[in-house]
């Protein structure tokens, strides 16, 4: 049995996300977990930077889970592209879309990813940064992604998992799995640490 699984053994993991991809990273880590979504108003203070938005939104959304049983620990996680000075969203439609990976061409951006645990006694949060570089894209590139993959459900309008990914990617600097929205070293360390 991997130390993990020995440690939450009687311990009821649910993690707070409806992401398909967060969902097969944890599968990875080979621990039991359920799945509970609650609905949060993602608003954050607009002084917050970088880390800071994502932290505040891991936590927001955990805070969402009020009377946890002494068995229970929640997981959340909240990720955002981080481009020049500024957050780059999920998009609200093609235009949108096509906005945000026309910034993204030709450059390199961050990503990060906060992730909270939270159990009936404590609450944690931690964060993670890759660094992401993009080659220069084509419209064409550009909008066969939009209408073939429709990344309405990404921060930064891409998922590195997808043919935008193949193709843009030129180099990472940290964890490809941060990318794709959990950073699952970070993650296996800090509940080993919980």
């Amino acid at each position: 049995m991997n130390d993990l699984k020995n440690k939450y053994q009687h311990t009821q993991i649910i993690l707070a996300s409806g992401s398909p991809r967060r969902q097969e990273l944890l599968k990875g880590l080979d621990i039991p977990f359920s799945i509970q979504i609650k609905e949060v108003e993602e608003h954050y203070p607009e002084n917050l930077k970088a880390d800071k938005i994502t932290a505040y939104l891991a936590r927001l959304k955990a805070g969402a889970f009020t009377n946890l049983k002494e068995n229970e620990l929640i997981i959340t996680a909240d990720t955002i592209v981080w481009l020049e000075n500024e957050a780059l969203m999920k998009p609200v439609n093609d235009e949108d879309a096509q906005g945000l990976l026309l910034k993204l061409s030709g450059k390199a951006h961050e990503v990060y990813t906060s992730v909270c645990l939270k159990s009936a006694r404590k609450t944690r949060v931690f964060s993670d940064k890759t660094r992401v570089y993009f080659k220069q894209l084509s419209i064409d590139e550009i909008n066969y992604y939009i209408h073939k993959y429709k990344p309405f459900d990404k921060a930064g309008a891409y998922g590195a998992q997808d043919w935008i990914g193949y193709i843009a990617i030129e180099k990472l600097e940290g964890s490809y799995f941060n990318v794709m929205g959990l950073p699952v070293h970070k993650l296996y360390k800090e509940l080993l640490d919980f």
